[in-house]
């Protein structure tokens, strides 16, 4: 199920950090579950994305395949950032 655009706008219903992954209920009762890793490797911050030229620094294979996130939160009034266990915590998605 698509998320429509008045959906995207507004905050997850529930945001559970498992081993396997991230797991993020939404309003409309969908459920996305993103790999740690996978997730991490999606970061478009100016330490993953040259900002500039837009061209990726950072690559999947670049981050090591045991990284976690540790924790969440809420970035205005819909977005998500995460603190991996690499260290990194400067996305937002």
């Amino acid at each position: 199920m698509a998320r429509s655009e008045e959906d995207q706008r507004r905050p997850p219903s529930t945001v559970r950090l498992e081993k396997e992954g991230i797991y993020i209920q939404w309003p409309n009762g969908h459920e996305s579950f993103y790999p740690h890793r996978f997730l991490r490797s999606e970061c478009r911050c100016a330490h993953c994305i040259e900002e500039m030229t837009g061209r990726r620094l950072v690559f999947f294979e670049n981050i090591d395949p045991a990284v976690q996130a540790l924790d969440w939160m809420q970035v205005g009034n819909y977005a998500l950032t995460f603190l991996y266990s690499d260290a990194h915590d400067t996305g937002i998605y």
